[in-house]
């Protein structure tokens, strides 16, 4: 099986990069039988819409993971509560809007659990990850699982691919907009890289336009950012998966410039 998961795609940039050139990923690394996308960005920048949505899906993507942003537009929250394909880290604690995982299937029959995870270390303080992947990989069996780690540190990424190992397909590291060079099938048999990176404007400050941004760290004063435009930049990766045993055979970094 092989897997297209594209990272955290920013603004009107981001997808309309995207919606340009799926096809030309999929004619050289495809086809994938299985696409999902980080768009808690998506809108704006900040946070996701129900527009934005199905213009994802219409491109092709099977599932819409996020973040801490994705609580930024209020009124896509009830959306969150009804669309089983769009998921938010399931480590909230009980009683928030939407839902952690998602059971899918592929074309062939092959379930497929994609589980959203965020990280502590330098973010809100929310239940542990590491066990509620445990709770959730207890309680909910399929043939592949993809794990989406919405995270800041390094060191908490890696720790929970090394905990992980065996258990899943893959850890997939988003939230830095940075895309790491640590792409590596871990021992038992899980892909994972600390960050797939970034789709849109690179030419900012991950992923908004460098001047609100370094006005707020000359300052210290609250600055409005705006989407960047410019160095346009797909990152993704893409990983291939043994169907009957869920291990990752490898995985591919994708880092496509269009726009320096």
């Amino acid at each position: 099986m092989r897997i297209l998961f594209v990272g955290d795609v920013v603004g009107k940039p981001g997808r309309t990069l995207l919606k340009e050139n799926i096809r030309k990923i999929e004619t050289q690394w495809g086809p994938f039988d299985f696409r999902i996308v980080n768009a808690e960005n998506a809108a704006g920048g900040f946070g996701l819409t129900e527009k934005v949505m199905n213009e994802l899906f219409d491109i092709g993507f099977h599932c819409l993971t996020s973040g801490n942003h994705v609580w930024d537009k209020k009124e896509f929250l009830e959306v969150l509560d009804s669309e089983q394909r769009v998921l938010r880290p399931a480590n909230y604690p009980p009683g928030v809007h939407g839902q952690g995982y998602g059971l899918f299937r592929s074309g062939n029959g092959i379930n497929i659990l994609v589980m959203n995870l965020q990280g502590r270390v330098f973010m809100p303080p929310i239940d542990c990850p590491f066990r509620k992947a445990e709770e959730i990989i207890e309680s909910v069996k399929a043939e592949v699982v993809v794990v989406d780690f919405h995270a800041e540190a390094t060191s908490e990424k890696k720790a929970l691919g090394l905990f992980l190992d065996g258990k899943v397909s893959c850890v997939l590291g988003t939230h830095t907009h940075v895309q790491t060079a640590d792409e590596q099938i871990l021992p038992k048999g899980t892909a994972y890289i600390t960050d797939v990176g970034m789709t849109g404007g690179h030419a900012g400050v991950i992923g908004m336009d460098k001047f609100g941004v370094m006005e707020r760290f000359l300052k210290g004063t609250p600055s409005k950012f705006e989407v960047c435009k410019n160095g346009l930049i797909l990152n993704a990766v893409v990983v291939e998966v043994e169907e009957t045993t869920g291990r990752a055979v490898d995985i591919v970094r994708i880092y496509d410039v269009y726009e320096k």
